[in-house]
């Protein structure tokens, strides 16, 4: 074998072996992806297994809520569907978000409920959720983040072309929950 053969056999070699480490730091972030929106999703299923109780409890009390009671509970139960995409869940989770503030803010009027040791529980339980899910949201938004620029990125972006990988969408803040709070409005009862 001549010098010229094994440097050309050296640069396949070097050039696979590239090419598998680029596959394979793909694959990877795929699956970080995959990962961490089971996170979020198992979050969220807590969080659409407390609702019932809240809408029970809030129920109790209130009578001029119920559309937003009956919005809450149709959108627990379009979440809870298994054939959705990632992006469907998103989607669903931003509005399930605003219905649940929304709530909250009604709640303001009862004295009584928020005297409630039952709802205080609840409350308290949901708040922890919350903050549960917005833990999973920033650990997937990372792992979005590092995949997204993984398949973008040259020499990334080659092989992700031919691996069929597409960018994800991260989890955003929707137009309501990015706006200042007025606060003075919330003491206004």
């Amino acid at each position: 074998m001549n010098t010229t053969m094994i440097v050309v056999i050296a640069i396949v070699l070097v050039f696979l072996l590239i090419l598998v480490a680029i596959f394979n730091n793909l694959t990877s972030k795929k699956n970080q992806v995959i990962y961490a929106f089971g996170s979020v999703d198992v979050q969220l299923k807590n969080r659409y297994d407390l609702i019932p109780n809240l809408v029970a409890a809030v129920q109790q009390y209130t009578t001029h809520e119920k559309d937003l009671l009956t919005k809450i509970t149709e959108l627990r139960s379009q979440a809870l569907k298994h054939d959705l995409d990632a992006e469907d869940r998103v989607r669903l989770d931003n509005q399930i978000t605003s219905a649940l503030s929304g709530l909250m803010v009604s709640v303001e009027n009862y004295p009584d409920l928020k005297a409630s040791q039952n709802f205080i529980d609840l409350q308290r339980a949901l708040n922890e959720v919350e903050s549960q899910i917005a833990a999973a949201r920033r650990a997937y938004n990372g792992a979005v983040t590092d995949y997204n620029n993984a398949i973008e990125m040259f020499p990334g972006n080659l092989l992700a072309g031919m691996m069929l990988l597409k960018t994800r969408q991260v989890f955003l803040a929707s137009e309501d929950e990015r706006q200042n709070v007025n606060v003075k409005d919330l003491f206004k009862s």
